[in-house]
This record gives structure tokens, sequence and C-alpha cells, in this order.
């Protein structure tokens, strides 16, 4: 009898494990607390607190839990599939793409290099992570039709915004909380982090459009195969660009645009801009609006617009659940009263360390927090204000420990399957968990050994 080879388990499966490795640890690892200060903890005050393990029925409602946490995520997921499906119905989409191929004329390397900047410049100024779930349904046909693979077009995306994350300069959502907490201006280390994504975004770009030329020259080569997944427009297929289908992408475009617009935080990086402020509410009500717009400029009647529209949300139903379940995990980890205590841990290990070895000590202690924590507003708020005054002992500036925090979070963002973001664009490409793993780790290394050196320098600065 042949033996049955191993298959990777589904994203959903693998976040359940985590789920119940969780739920374990909360038996073992003693349960603690800091004193808070306006929902700030305070250095020295961890003390032991009741325990309160989870058992069987608390990991049984983790994900549901998770769910109801993450709602605002889930819902504006759920949105951006049913304005999508409005938008590819109509045909735009599909003439759009084979226009855009005709017209590069095998020259579609270049749209790597150019999207990765955009998402690059996105991920360093406002952090932009959980809106790129919007883009991988419109980028991935696109990479699929030039004769790539599914991976490039979540690469281009994933990367792009990733290295810019890692890189932080002015995210207010990240580096800003954690300058905030640490005692430093925004400013500080600006520099240092300027060069680092530089030198960040030339690898990520460098490492996709390697990995892009292997697969157009040979298919084999591919991770996961070429033109694997649901989302396929072949250049060969030549649907025409009418003059409504023209309105359609102008109206697609304005939305994206009108998104990102929304969501910088004009007025925090002192630009004179008027700053709307909109977070997921918001653009869940836009891409309802656009939708709606969409199916009105393609002569739609009103029912054949709510069925498409809610036969889209559908489709996205899955990675709606993936973002839930995974949040579902720092939920258990504070109903069991062990988050405080994993970060004291580290508030121990690094008392007494020189100034280097504290700036490094720091970074590594932040790549697991980063895993059991995944929101960096989350994680800055809990654990800068224990660590920052830390590094005045060890005559380190704040600033340092800023960069260090932001460079593991947005590391282990683009690889964990604890990040929704990650989890939900393996799943809209129809490609598993350890395929990524496979075509990341090693740009992963690099990232994490050129934050050392980074760090290290700025030690010296």
């Amino acid at each position: 009898m042949a033996k049955r080879k191993f298959k990777m388990p589904t994203a959903y499966t693998i976040l359940f494990l985590l789920i119940i490795l969780v739920a374990a640890s909360t038996w073992f690892i003693p349960a603690g607390s800091y004193d808070y200060a306006d929902g700030v903890p305070v250095s020295g005050t961890y003390h032991a607190a009741a325990a309160n393990p989870q058992g069987v029925g608390d990991v049984l409602l983790a994900s549901f839990r998770g769910f109801y946490d993450a709602v605002d995520v889930c819902v504006f997921i759920l949105t951006v599939g049913g304005f999508l499906s409005v938008v590819m119905k109509t045909g735009a989409v599909d003439a759009g793409i084979s226009n855009i191929i005709r017209r590069l004329n095998g020259q579609e390397k270049w749209l790597i290099p150019i999207l990765m900047l955009f998402f690059g410049l996105g991920g360093t100024t406002y952090g932009m992570w959980e809106e790129t779930m919007a883009f991988f349904p419109l980028l991935i046909p696109v990479f699929l039709a030039a004769g790539y693979d599914a991976v490039v077009g979540i690469a281009v995306i994933l990367l792009g915004a990733g290295a810019g994350v890692i890189c932080s300069t002015v995210n207010p959502f990240a580096t800003g909380i954690a300058a905030g907490f640490a005692g430093v201006s925004l400013g500080e280390g600006i520099l240092l982090r300027i060069l680092q994504w530089i030198v960040f975004e030339s690898a990520a770009i460098w490492f996709v459009m390697a990995y892009a030329a292997r697969v157009k020259r040979d298919p084999s080569a591919s991770v996961v195969g070429v033109g694997a997944g649901k989302l396929h427009v072949s250049a060969a297929e030549t649907t025409p660009l009418t003059g409504r289908r023209k309105l359609i992408l102008v109206i697609f475009a304005v939305t994206f645009l009108v998104m990102i617009y929304g969501v910088i935080p004009f007025d925090e990086m002192g630009l004179p801009l008027p700053a709307l402020g909109w977070w997921f509410p918001e653009l869940s009500a836009l891409f309802l609006v656009g939708g709606i717009l969409v199916g009105l400029a393609d002569r739609m009647d009103e029912a054949d617009i709510a069925e498409t529209f809610v036969a889209g949300c559908a489709d996205l139903l899955g990675v709606a659940f993936i973002i839930g379940i995974s949040r579902g995990i720092t939920v258990l980890m504070n109903s069991g009263s062990i988050t405080d205590t994993v970060l004291h841990w580290g508030e121990s290990a690094l008392s007494g360390a020189g100034s280097v070895a504290f700036t490094l000590l720091v970074y590594l202690i932040y790549l697991p927090l980063s895993v059991l924590i995944p929101s960096s507003s989350g994680l800055a708020t809990l654990s800068v204000p224990i660590l920052a005054p830390l590094a005045g002992f060890a005559g380190v500036g704040g600033e340092l420990v800023v960069t260090a925090f932001q460079s593991a979070s947005g590391l282990v963002n683009i690889v964990t399957p604890t990040a929704g973001v990650v989890m939900g664009a393996l799943a809209l490409g129809h490609v598993p968990y350890d395929r990524w793993f496979k075509f990341v780790w090693k740009l992963i290394v690099y990232f994490l050994l050129l934050t050392l050196v980074f760090l290290t320098v700025g030690v010296f600065l």
C-alpha cells in the first residue's frame, strides 16, 4: 500500500491548532498583570493575577469572539467582494487587463517595481496593510494574464507594502504610537528608517522580479503552478474596451483613490491637506456606493445589482472567517491573563544588557511578541511603555526601541499565520501557506540580518 504524502492543512486548521496551543499555554504560563494608567501599562508594576486557564469551551468560542473583535475588518472584506463582483460582471476589468497586456507587449515585468513602490510608500507613510486586501482580487488576474503565477501577484502587494511597514518612517499607527510612548518625536531616528526603507524595498523588488523572471522563463519553477487559482484572464482573450467600460474603470479607479486618501492621516503627518479620518466603516460604505454606481453605469437593474453584490460578498466569506479566527488568538491570550506575563518576561530578559546587546535583544523579543499580538498599534501600546524606560539604563535612545519594535512587527506580519492579511491574501490567490513560506523564507532571513545590522549601526549614530 502506497504511503500517503503529507498535505499541508488549510489556513483554518492551522489557526485552530494555534488557538489550541495558546489555550493550553494558559494552563502553564502564570497569569499576571501590570498596573495601567490611561490604558497604558506602567513599567515595574507587574504582579501576579488570578489564573484564568482557557478550556474547551473557550477554544470553541475564541474564533467567534475574534470575529466580533474584527467585525469592522470582516465587513470591509465582504463589501469589497460585493463591489468587485459587480465590476467583474460588467467585463470592464477583463477588457482593461487585456488592453494593458497588449500595450505592455512583453514588458509586464515593469509592473512589479512600479506597483511595489506604490504599496511600499503606502506602507512606510501610513502603515498600509489591511487596506491592501482590496487590491488582491484586482492584481492577481493581471499577473496571471501576463504569464506569471498567483504568488507574484500576492508578493507584489504583500512584500511591497510589507517592506514599507517594516521600515515605517512616519506611520502614525505604529511608529507614531510607539514614539509617543517612548517619549521621542516622530522625527527622531527617521534618517535610519529612510535608509532602511530604501534598502529593504529594493531587496523586495529584486527578490520578486528574480522569481517572476524564473517563472516566466520556466513555468515549472513556480512554487504553486502558473495559472493556479480561480481568478484568471488570458492575454489571448480580447474583450472590447467600450466607452461604457472605460467609465466603469474610471469609477473603479476613483473608488480606490478615495479609499487611499481617506485613510491617510495628513494632519498627524504635518501635511496641509484635510484628513478625512476614515476607517473600515467608512471604507465599507465607499465600496457599497461604488458598487451601486458601477451597476448603474452598466445599466443593470436593481435586482441584478443586489444579487451580484451579495454573491460577491459570499465569495469572500471564507477570507473574513480567516481574519476573525486569527484575531481569536489575541482574545484567548487576554482572557487567560498571559499577555502581560509574556511582556514581563521580555522586561526581565533585557535588564542589565549593554547598549548593542540591549537593542538586538529588544528586536529578537519583539519577533515572538508580534506573532502573539499581530496588531502593531496594540503591541506598541502594551509593550513600548515597559521597554522604552529600560533603554535609558542601557544608554540607548528611545527611537531605537521604536525602530526595533516596528521592524520586528512588520517582518513577522508578512509570514505569520496569525496575520489575517497574509492568510486572507493566500486564500484569495488559492496559494497554500506552505507554498508561500517556501517562497518567502529567504527574504525573511535577509530582512532579519539586515535589521540587525541597521540596529547596530543605529546604536553608534
